[in-house]
């Protein structure tokens, strides 16, 4: 069973995964704004470099090579190199961070309904495999977004997302409510229904052959959780919290 543990730096609050436990990482609360990814990575690992993109809900996973000099357009990152750190910004969204316990290599993703629908997570699998990865030896952390106890959707949004792990199913919607630990849940309004983005994609990993050994998800609920994580949906600001992971050297 993997835990999810409370650790401060500078008396700041975040959280770490055991399942990661082997690299620098960290699933930071709304205590640290207004530090930047650069100013946290800093704070962890000084000679390390920082990376991150401009978000913009969708699938595509650059390396810091293909980057540049200006914020490219993405919603995930992979390294290439040790001591690289990537980061992504989320509030309700998941944060998704991936290390490969062979070649100490990681990614973080930014994976929100619509990212998630266009299965950013398979894409970044994908790319670390033509990296050198082999599945087996990947690890993931999906960390605190909202849950699917209280993220209300349209039935329209959560078909979509939902048809990124059922294909081509004319009885989707009951489809998915069957499943076990399903990711659509029932809402007392009409048209709408309860979404846990993060069941969906433990499920997408699952049609992948992953094992659920691999996979950790946080317990944690930006929504409910107002003490530690800011929540677009509860308090419609655009505030975020960081999450990162620090890239090492396994082969020495």
């Amino acid at each position: 069973m993997h835990t999810w543990n409370w650790r401060t730096c500078e008396d700041l609050p975040y959280l770490t995964c055991s399942l990661l436990k082997d690299w620098k990482h960290g699933f930071f609360t709304q205590q640290f704004s207004p530090r930047t990814p650069a100013e946290i990575t800093s704070m962890f690992q000084p000679q390390a470099e920082a990376y991150r993109v401009k978000q913009v809900h969708g699938n595509v996973v650059l390396s810091p090579r293909e980057i540049g000099d200006t914020l490219a357009e993405a919603d995930g990152l992979i390294t290439e190199l040790p001591k690289q750190a990537v980061w992504v910004a989320s509030a309700d969204c998941t944060p998704v961070l991936i290390a490969d316990s062979t070649t100490g290599q990681v990614a973080a993703l930014h994976a929100g309904w619509r990212g998630t629908a266009a299965k950013i997570v398979p894409e970044a699998i994908a790319k670390l495999q033509s990296f050198g990865s082999k599945l087996e030896n990947l690890k993931f952390a999906l960390g605190p977004a909202i849950s699917g106890s209280v993220y209300q959707v349209s039935e329209q949004v959560a078909a979509e997302v939902g048809s990124s792990i059922i294909a081509n199913d004319a009885n989707l919607m009951q489809t998915l409510q069957e499943l076990p630990n399903p990711p659509i849940l029932p809402d007392p309004h009409p048209g709408r229904v309860r979404l846990d983005v993060r069941r969906v994609i433990a499920l997408q990993l699952e049609n992948l052959g992953v094992n659920p050994e691999q996979v950790a998800v946080s317990p944690h609920c930006t929504y409910s959780q107002p003490d530690h994580f800011f929540s677009y949906r509860r308090d419609k600001l655009k505030k975020v919290q960081w999450s990162g992971i620090f890239s090492k050297d396994f082969t020495v």
